[in-house]
């Protein structure tokens, strides 16, 4: 459970909702939902950790009211917005915990767009302001499953690639294939734990130590769900200036004889550095290694400089033809580009490879930023709306439907549309996903689970579960 205060973690407009409800409003229901995006489905991860840091137990106390009454009233210059009577209730009759139920797919379940994901409703009528008072902190949920789709998606690549052009012995490597470079692109250590443990739903390697924290604090993974490799980074490689890089090289040879150890090679001539160093000056060395060099350009044109490469480590190094056609460099050399990964320009990469002959097999990839920061809750079109609620004793179905203009001028119905009523999720005779009503075809069982309840988390998910649901075809 975190330190923080939990009364003050909601948008500031919210603190007038107590008030703003009808009167006679008793519960308040809502889910949650990709509703399109970048891709056509979407991982459901990452709701565990905030039930476990931020919801479960005695998360109300009278201290942390005080601390937002002091905060609140200086936020609105007024006193008659923030009501702490609300809170105090919560400690009086509930003993701090929080009085509502949430139900949600098993996390790793990968949802097709347009689907509930998620519902949340408070549990004793008096608390019906509580329900989208959570939505705040909840929403976060997007960040997790955007990056652990995205990172799925990536993989989907990776093996289309690695069908077509690799041997069946190398497929096994495809785990490690995406590595982690993003701890320093992101936000915060928070973003990058959480972040980082979404790809490790699909991928072990990993230079995001926090992801590995996060994936065994919260979800009882192995100490080391994602794993690295030794590794070289400019100040090192540039340390003795231009004419030192082959000493540095030999040295970086010699510190790790055995296993494998990547090198950046860029810092100079990623070309010369490929043919004189790495190819002609030290290639014995390289081939007597029991392990792996990798080289790592780190600068220009991805395609084109990936293609010069491999065409120098393959005249220096030699190579096979796998039983797909497809050049393949010995075990002792591989290659790793860190630099201007991306979703679309992974793509390009193994096309491009694939052009030219070269298997997938060679090339390993590092994504940063990409990968955990240039998303945003849009990227999968995230959305938390209310869909019932009851006033006075009286169930009422509740849902939004806005009409907008398009880019010509005509009149639409907005992709905001939301769903109406109590929702289930179900899986249809053809093995197909759809949300339906509560009510809706009962034969069909809901594969939403009641995950927490009046402050405590009633289900778990561990790590492995969830890789193993996510794990693509």
């Amino acid at each position: 459970m975190t330190d923080m205060n939990l009364v003050l973690l909601a948008d500031a407009y919210k603190y007038s909702h107590h008030k703003l409800y009808m009167p006679g409003t008793q519960f308040v229901y809502s889910y949650m939902e990709s509703r399109g995006g970048k891709f056509s489905e979407t991982v459901f991860y990452g709701l565990q950790y905030f039930l476990k840091h931020y919801l479960q137990g005695a998360v109300i106390t009278k201290e942390k009211i005080d601390e937002a009454a002091e905060t609140l009233l200086e936020v609105f210059g007024r006193n008659d917005v923030f009501d702490r009577s609300k809170f105090d209730y919560i400690v009086e009759k509930h003993g701090g915990k929080l009085p509502v139920r949430i139900k949600a797919v098993p996390e790793g379940t990968v949802v097709p767009v347009k689907n509930v994901m998620m519902t949340i409703e408070n549990t004793d009528p008096d608390c019906y302001w509580l329900t989208n008072f959570l939505e705040t902190l909840l929403m976060q949920s997007w960040y997790p499953c955007t990056v652990a789709t995205l990172s799925r998606e990536v993989k989907k690549v990776v093996k289309q690639y690695y069908k077509e052009t690799a041997s069946d012995a190398a497929q096994a490597g495809i785990d490690f294939v995406l590595n982690d470079f993003g701890f320093r692109g992101v936000s915060s250590v928070e973003s990058a734990g959480l972040g980082g443990s979404a790809h490790l739903v699909n991928f072990s390697g990993s230079d995001t130590i926090a992801a590995s924290t996060f994936a065994s604090r919260y979800y009882k993974a192995p100490k080391a769900a994602g794993l690295s490799i030794p590794a070289t980074e400019h100040s090192i490689c540039t340390l003795l200036g231009e004419s030192g890089e082959l000493t540095v090289f030999k040295h970086v040879l010699a510190t790790f004889p055995t296993g494998t150890v990547a090198c950046v090679s860029d810092s100079y001539n990623i070309f010369r550095a490929c043919e004189q160093y790495w190819g002609t000056d030290l290639k014995d060395e390289v081939m007597k290694r029991d392990g792996t060099l990798v080289i790592r350009p780190d600068s220009g044109d991805p395609v084109l400089t990936l293609l010069t490469v491999f065409d120098i480590l393959f005249d220096k190094f030699g190579f096979t033809t796998n039983e797909k056609g497809y050049k393949v460099l010995p075990p002792q050399v591989r290659v790793i580009q860190g630099d201007g990964i991306s979703y679309s320009s992974i793509h390009t990469i193994y096309a491009a490879l694939k052009k030219a002959g070269i298997s997938a097999e060679n090339l390993v990839l590092g994504m940063g930023g990409a990968l955990l920061q240039k998303v945003n809750r849009d990227t999968q079109e995230f959305a938390l709306k209310c869909s019932y609620a009851e006033i006075n004793g009286k169930g009422i179905d509740v849902m939004k439907s806005p009409v907008e203009l398009d880019s010509q001028g005509k009149m639409r119905t907005s992709f905001k549309k939301s769903k109406a009523g109590k929702l289930k999720l179900v899986r249809l005779p053809d093995g197909k996903l759809e949300t339906l009503k509560e009510d809706e075809s009962p034969e069909l069982d809901d594969l939403l689970v009641t995950v927490f309840e009046d402050g405590e988390l009633v289900v778990e998910h561990s790590f492995e579960e969830i890789r193993q649901r996510a794990m693509c075809p």
